[in-house]
């Protein structure tokens, strides 16, 4: 099949760094390219991988100190998708609503994997508008604000299997991967921490948007002496820091879509606890992979029975639920019946699985 994914420019695929979504985008095209498929990823142009790379821009824009407008960009590309489209049998987009006025008119199938969260009173008029747009929710919870609109279906994120290690021993620490907001809670997590008389280590970025949030609320509790900020870091220390946890803290405040952190944390073995938001009590399994509590206290008793939990039982649920393999192939089976559904015109040559 020949298939292109559209990626968010703000970070290189795979993220040199932090980023979620452009993480999930390398997962999909490698794993895709692995299975013999013909993939085409538009993204940043310091991305690296094994499919075809198109890039309106050299580098990831986050970081790119002469980004002024990072749309233009994104429409750039938009417009090279297009042009390219007729050599597709399928667009997977990962750009959220911003290729919405293209895809309507495209003859081409399209797919748009949602990656944030929906409960924001503007979408539902954009939707109301937009409501033919076929779409993949990462989780059950993350789709409820907009029940009425066209899911195709719900697919958890994945991971590969080598990327992070298995860690049977139990470390003596806590830790937290993430961004610094206020729907992340830093500030629980140093609390939880505090209260469990436990050594906590955070690696988290600081958005541009999030560094007033930073200096108010969280700078001054990080000079606790349980407390460590690692600031961001990369895959290889990401592996190390989760791996050797006792567990993963995740006290959100807002209706988390998915929280890729967390089935990280289940690949090095290493347990959650998490407050019970959005996709929480889907992506945890209860006693066996971690803890979903409703307050700091439930979390400060959860840390207690941390060592409960079987971090072998852990990666063998993780291998399970949450493999990069499983998540592509469940996105093959929503390709194929979107090429064989009878609204699609016949293709222009025929398909190859």
């Amino acid at each position: 099949m020949k298939i292109a994914q559209v990626s968010p420019l703000y970070e290189s695929v795979p993220p040199k760094l932090y980023g979620g979504t452009e993480r999930v985008v390398y997962n999909i095209t490698e794993e895709l390219v692995a299975q013999g498929h013909e993939v085409t990823l538009f993204a940043s142009g310091d991305s690296v991988t094994t499919a075809r790379l198109v890039s309106p821009c050299r580098n990831a824009l986050r970081l790119d100190k002469n980004c002024i407008d990072p749309l233009a960009n994104h429409f750039a590309m938009m417009e090279m998708v297009e042009k390219e489209s007729r050599n597709f049998d399928i667009i997977h987009s990962h750009i959220d609503y911003m290729y919405y006025p293209i895809i309507k008119r495209s003859k081409v199938p399209h797919i748009t994997t949602l990656h944030g969260r929906l409960d924001i009173p503007e979408l539902q008029p954009l939707y109301k508008e937009f409501s033919d747009i076929q779409l993949i929710s990462i989780s059950n919870s993350q789709r409820l604000p907009l029940s009425n609109v066209n899911w195709k279906g719900t697919i958890y994120h994945g991971l590969p299997l080598d990327l992070f290690r298995f860690f049977p021993e139990m470390g003596n620490y806590l830790a937290f991967v993430g961004r610094v907001s206020p729907e992340k809670r830093v500030d629980r997590v140093i609390e939880i921490a505090i209260k469990s008389n436990i050594p906590l280590k955070i690696a988290a970025k600081i958005d541009k948007v999030d560094k007033d949030y930073y200096e108010e609320s969280i700078k001054g509790l990080l000079d606790h002496p349980l407390v460590e900020f690692l600031g961001e870091i990369g895959e290889k220390e990401k592996e190390d820091l989760l791996g050797n946890a006792m567990g993963f803290l995740y006290p959100i405040d807002w209706p988390e879509p998915f929280g890729l952190g967390m089935i990280e944390a289940m690949a090095c073995g290493t347990p959650v606890i998490a407050f019970n938001r959005g996709s929480v009590p889907e992506v945890i399994d209860e006693g066996l992979t971690g803890f979903v509590v409703e307050n700091i206290d439930e979390a400060v008793e959860a840390v207690k029975n941390l060592s409960l939990i079987n971090r072998a039982e852990c990666r063998k649920i993780f291998e399970k639920r949450f493999s990069a393999q499983r998540m592509v192939n469940d996105y093959l089976n929503i390709y194929k019946s979107l090429l064989m559904s009878p609204k699609m015109e016949k293709p222009q040559r025929d398909l190859i699985y």
